[in-house]
Protein backbone atom coordinates (compact mmCIF):
# COMPACT_ATOMS: atom_id res chain seq x y z
CA UNK A 1 0.00 0.00 0.00
CA UNK A 2 1.33 3.74 -0.97
CA UNK A 3 1.76 6.43 1.29
CA UNK A 4 -1.29 8.53 0.75
CA UNK A 5 1.00 11.74 1.64
CA UNK A 6 4.12 11.29 -0.84
CA UNK A 7 4.00 11.84 -4.60
CA UNK A 8 7.17 10.86 -5.17
CA UNK A 9 10.55 10.43 -4.71
CA UNK A 10 12.60 13.43 -6.70
CA UNK A 11 16.56 12.89 -7.99
CA UNK A 12 18.53 15.68 -9.35
CA UNK A 13 21.33 14.85 -11.81
CA UNK A 14 23.96 17.16 -12.75
CA UNK A 15 24.25 15.69 -16.84
CA UNK A 16 21.41 14.87 -19.25
CA UNK A 17 23.18 11.77 -20.14
CA UNK A 18 22.95 10.14 -16.48
CA UNK A 19 19.52 11.32 -16.49
CA UNK A 20 18.87 9.15 -19.69
CA UNK A 21 20.47 5.97 -18.14
CA UNK A 22 18.40 6.49 -15.29
CA UNK A 23 15.67 6.98 -17.15
CA UNK A 24 16.19 3.74 -19.53
CA UNK A 25 17.20 1.78 -16.22
CA UNK A 26 14.15 2.28 -14.11
CA UNK A 27 12.12 1.65 -16.80
CA UNK A 28 13.94 -1.26 -17.66
CA UNK A 29 12.75 -1.96 -13.86
CA UNK A 30 9.45 -1.57 -14.55
CA UNK A 31 9.04 1.92 -12.73
CA UNK A 32 6.21 3.16 -15.37
CA UNK A 33 5.16 6.46 -13.64
CA UNK A 34 8.46 8.32 -14.04
CA UNK A 35 8.52 12.64 -14.93
CA UNK A 36 11.74 14.68 -16.36
CA UNK A 37 12.31 17.76 -16.06
CA UNK A 38 15.24 19.60 -17.47
CA UNK A 39 16.31 23.41 -18.21
CA UNK A 40 16.65 22.31 -21.95
CA UNK A 41 15.60 20.26 -24.76
CA UNK A 42 17.39 16.70 -24.00
CA UNK A 43 17.61 14.50 -27.53
CA UNK A 44 16.70 11.23 -26.87
CA UNK A 45 14.91 11.77 -23.16
CA UNK A 46 11.45 11.46 -24.96
CA UNK A 47 11.99 8.13 -26.22
CA UNK A 48 13.56 7.43 -23.35
CA UNK A 49 10.78 7.73 -21.21
CA UNK A 50 8.39 6.37 -23.90
CA UNK A 51 6.50 8.62 -25.27
CA UNK A 52 4.91 9.18 -28.98
CA UNK A 53 3.72 11.84 -30.38
CA UNK A 54 2.15 10.12 -33.51
CA UNK A 55 -1.31 11.28 -33.08
CA UNK A 56 -0.45 15.04 -33.29
CA UNK A 57 0.66 15.32 -36.57
CA UNK A 58 -2.74 12.83 -37.39
CA UNK A 59 -4.92 15.28 -35.50
CA UNK A 60 -3.33 18.17 -36.90
CA UNK A 61 -3.82 16.29 -41.52
CA UNK A 62 -7.36 15.95 -39.82
CA UNK A 63 -8.27 19.19 -38.54
CA UNK A 64 -6.84 20.60 -41.60
CA UNK A 65 -8.69 18.69 -43.97
CA UNK A 66 -12.16 19.44 -42.16
CA UNK A 67 -11.44 22.57 -42.14
CA UNK A 68 -10.40 23.26 -45.84
CA UNK A 69 -13.57 20.68 -46.94
CA UNK A 70 -16.02 23.18 -44.56
CA UNK A 71 -13.96 26.18 -45.81
CA UNK A 72 -14.87 25.15 -49.34
CA UNK A 73 -18.29 24.01 -48.68
CA UNK A 74 -19.47 27.08 -47.34
CA UNK A 75 -17.72 29.56 -49.77
CA UNK A 76 -20.05 27.31 -52.59
CA UNK A 77 -22.88 27.20 -50.73
CA UNK A 78 -22.94 30.85 -50.27
CA UNK A 79 -21.49 31.55 -54.19
CA UNK A 80 -24.09 28.91 -55.68
CA UNK A 81 -26.73 28.19 -53.80
CA UNK A 82 -27.59 31.72 -50.96
CA UNK A 83 -26.81 34.09 -53.27
CA UNK A 84 -26.44 33.04 -56.84
CA UNK A 85 -24.92 36.69 -58.31
CA UNK A 86 -23.06 36.52 -61.53
CA UNK A 87 -19.89 38.40 -61.67
CA UNK A 88 -18.14 39.49 -64.93
CA UNK A 89 -19.57 36.56 -66.86
CA UNK A 90 -17.98 34.07 -64.72
CA UNK A 91 -19.45 30.82 -63.47
CA UNK A 92 -21.12 31.20 -60.36
CA UNK A 93 -18.92 27.71 -59.41
CA UNK A 94 -15.61 29.47 -59.96
CA UNK A 95 -13.48 26.94 -57.34
CA UNK A 96 -10.24 28.99 -58.02
CA UNK A 97 -11.19 31.70 -55.43
CA UNK A 98 -12.45 28.89 -53.52
CA UNK A 99 -9.69 26.43 -53.00
CA UNK A 100 -7.71 29.94 -51.82
CA UNK A 101 -9.34 30.45 -49.04
CA UNK A 102 -9.88 26.70 -48.09
CA UNK A 103 -6.08 26.40 -48.18
CA UNK A 104 -4.99 29.53 -46.00
CA UNK A 105 -7.99 28.29 -43.55
CA UNK A 106 -6.92 24.86 -43.37
CA UNK A 107 -3.33 26.14 -42.64
CA UNK A 108 -4.88 27.61 -39.77
CA UNK A 109 -6.66 24.75 -38.41
CA UNK A 110 -3.22 22.90 -38.44
CA UNK A 111 -1.56 25.52 -36.31
CA UNK A 112 -4.66 25.42 -34.02
CA UNK A 113 -4.57 21.50 -33.47
CA UNK A 114 -1.34 21.27 -33.42
CA UNK A 115 -0.79 24.04 -30.74
CA UNK A 116 -3.70 22.50 -28.77
CA UNK A 117 -2.79 19.09 -29.19
CA UNK A 118 0.81 20.37 -28.14
CA UNK A 119 -0.45 21.97 -24.42
CA UNK A 120 -3.03 18.94 -24.24
CA UNK A 121 -0.15 16.47 -24.61
CA UNK A 122 2.28 18.05 -22.40
CA UNK A 123 -0.23 18.45 -19.37
CA UNK A 124 -0.18 22.66 -19.72
CA UNK A 125 -0.53 25.64 -18.24
CA UNK A 126 -0.25 23.57 -15.25
CA UNK A 127 0.21 26.05 -12.09
CA UNK A 128 0.40 23.67 -9.81
CA UNK A 129 2.92 20.46 -9.50
CA UNK A 130 3.88 19.09 -6.29
CA UNK A 131 8.09 19.34 -6.97
CA UNK A 132 6.91 23.26 -7.13
CA UNK A 133 7.05 22.78 -3.31
CA UNK A 134 10.93 21.89 -3.17
CA UNK A 135 13.47 24.33 -2.77
CA UNK A 136 16.40 22.11 -5.09
CA UNK A 137 13.37 22.51 -7.75
CA UNK A 138 14.17 25.78 -8.38
CA UNK A 139 17.18 24.91 -10.40
CA UNK A 140 15.48 22.70 -12.70
CA UNK A 141 15.30 25.99 -14.97
CA UNK A 142 18.82 26.52 -14.47
CA UNK A 143 21.33 24.09 -14.57
CA UNK A 144 20.06 20.37 -12.92
CA UNK A 145 18.16 17.76 -14.71
CA UNK A 146 15.43 15.86 -12.82
CA UNK A 147 13.69 12.99 -12.25
CA UNK A 148 10.58 12.52 -10.83
CA UNK A 149 9.41 8.86 -9.79
CA UNK A 150 5.59 8.81 -8.84
CA UNK A 151 4.71 6.60 -6.13
CA UNK A 152 1.20 5.54 -7.63
CA UNK A 153 1.12 1.60 -7.29
CA UNK A 154 4.97 1.25 -5.42
CA UNK A 155 4.29 -0.15 -2.26
CA UNK A 156 5.74 2.08 0.76
CA UNK A 157 8.62 -0.27 1.19
CA UNK A 158 9.94 0.17 -2.00
CA UNK A 159 10.12 4.01 -1.53
CA UNK A 160 14.46 3.12 0.34
CA UNK A 161 14.83 1.18 -2.30
CA UNK A 162 13.98 3.39 -5.08
CA UNK A 163 16.53 6.01 -3.09
CA UNK A 164 19.20 3.53 -2.37
CA UNK A 165 18.64 2.94 -6.80
CA UNK A 166 18.72 6.83 -7.43
CA UNK A 167 21.75 6.90 -5.71
CA UNK A 168 22.97 3.90 -7.69
CA UNK A 169 22.15 5.58 -10.83
CA UNK A 170 24.25 8.85 -9.44
CA UNK A 171 21.61 10.92 -8.43
CA UNK A 172 23.00 14.33 -6.81
CA UNK A 173 20.34 15.16 -4.26
CA UNK A 174 16.92 13.21 -3.51
CA UNK A 175 14.05 14.00 -1.69
CA UNK A 176 10.94 12.84 -1.30
CA UNK A 177 7.97 14.83 -2.63
CA UNK A 178 4.66 15.55 -0.04
CA UNK A 179 1.35 15.07 -1.96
Amino acid sequence: MSNPDLYGVLGRFEQASTLIEAVTALRRANYTHLEAFSPHPVKGLSQALGERSRWLTVAALVGALAAAAGTYWMAWYSAVIDYPYVVGGKPLHSWPPFLLLAFVLSILAAVLVALVGMLMGNRLPRPYHPVFNLAMFSRASDDSFFLLVRLEETPEEDVEHLRRRLRDLHALDIQEVPA
